[in-house]
């Protein structure tokens, strides 16, 4: 009697054992996860920063509120945060990670649009949405109806860039240098030269050079550039890069003006970059001084939190962080089967229409892209980013 009663006690205990395994408790069950797939090391550091900043502020809002309210139930909300190393390899790595060992329902990022296409590709496998805030790159949502970006697309910044200069210069000879080994600068600097030559005629980018990612010496592109008799040069490269080819570019001789695109929104590069880019010219997706309303409220909270002035990565994470919010709350419900909640939140996701963020209203289209402006930025003498105009599709 007393074996058999023990007997029976250690299969009734080992039954219990697997079922806390195995069940969920009621707490992990009520706790939604975000995942941030951002560069926190690797070329841009600092997008990966101001990801974070705008994330744990968000993430702040949500606590504060006591959670996302679905469908008559609470739930709390947590950030899995992966370092992508700002490597499209990474990327794809952290993407996995985050979708089948964190669980998450939906992931922000990459930004980069290096990152953000073969992420991409992962999250849209595994029917997990993801949003993007950064990439412009039509790469990053084609055909991949999973996947959604908070920022406008470089076949419309491209050809935002040669109407300006157009018009703002009236020049009719570009040069154009990017590092054709980076999904953005490449596509983008295609872009441009489609945009320039319907413009001003075949034949009227007189110089299109490139370079490989991690080049530090761009003495005989530039030199080539000056040679090529080119009115302007336009530049679409990242914070890390810009400050190098600028500063490079005027010390042979160089005096005319060098555009740049939304990537040099981060203060890095003016930092590093000092007067050499005074006067420059670029375009971006929000700019901080002289903002009014939620983007003036948003943007004192992150100055008094931080330090410093949000960049366009900020803001477009903060978008993007609150679009994903509207997505789950839209829902109505949540089964608790992540597979299906998944699919409702994507769904959600692309009925959001007329979206009020902080860098403009939004409303995605049939890819996942959002119909929104651009702002033309300038670097005034002060080293600051102001307001110059907006450009509207």
């Amino acid at each position: 009697m007393k074996r058999g009663f023990l007997a029976l006690t250690i299969v009734a205990a080992f039954l219990m054992v697997g079922w806390t395994m195995t069940t969920p408790t009621p707490a992990a069950a009520r706790t939604i996860v975000i995942g941030l797939n951002i560069p926190l090391t690797g070329d841009i550091p600092k997008v990966g920063e101001s990801s974070k900043n705008a994330a744990e502020m968000w993430l702040s809002d949500i606590k504060k509120a006591g959670g996302l309210k679905v469908g008559g139930k609470t739930y709390k909300v947590k950030l899995a945060i992966e370092d992508n190393e700002s490597q499209a390899s990474s990327a794809v790595s952290a993407a996995t990670k985050l979708i089948t060992e964190d669980e998450a329902l939906a992931i922000v990022g990459p930004q980069a649009s290096k990152q953000a296409v073969p992420a991409g590709e992962v999250c849209n496998n595994y029917k997990t949405p993801m949003i993007s805030p950064w990439s412009t790159n039509p790469a990053t949502t084609k055909d991949r109806p999973f996947v959604f970006r908070g920022c406008f697309l470089d076949s419309f910044q491209g050809p935002v860039i040669a109407n300006f200069v157009t018009q703002e210069y009236h020049f009719t000879k570009a040069a154009v240098l990017y590092d054709v080994a980076s999904d953005y600068p490449k596509g983008l600097a295609g872009y441009f030269k489609k945009a320039w030559e319907k413009l001003h005629g075949a034949g009227s980018v007189v110089a299109f050079e490139s370079f490989t990612t991690g080049d530090t010496d761009f003495s005989s592109q530039l030199t080539r550039i000056i040679k090529s008799d080119a009115q302007f040069l336009f530049l679409p490269q990242y914070y890390n890069e810009v400050p190098l080819i600028v500063q490079q570019a005027h010390a042979l001789g160089w005096k005319k003006p060098i555009v740049g695109s939304d990537s040099w929104g981060s203060p890095q590069t003016i930092k590093l970059c000092g007067k050499d880019c005074y006067g420059c010219f670029f375009v971006s997706h929000f700019v901080a001084k002289g903002a009014k309303g939620i983007t003036k409220a948003f943007c004192d909270r992150y100055q008094a939190k931080y330090g410093e002035e949000p960049d366009d990565v900020a803001a477009l994470t903060w978008d993007s962080l609150h679009i994903i919010q509207k997505a789950i709350e839209n829902c109505g419900k949540l089964t608790g089967n992540l597979k299906k909640d998944r699919v409702l939140v994507r769904n959600a996701m692309a009925k959001i229409k007329d979206f009020q963020g902080i860098t403009g209203k939004m409303t995605f289209t049939e890819e996942g892209d959002p119909i929104k402006c651009a702002v033309i930025v300038k670097i005034n003498d002060k080293g600051e980013y102001v307001f110059y105009k907006s450009v509207c599709p």
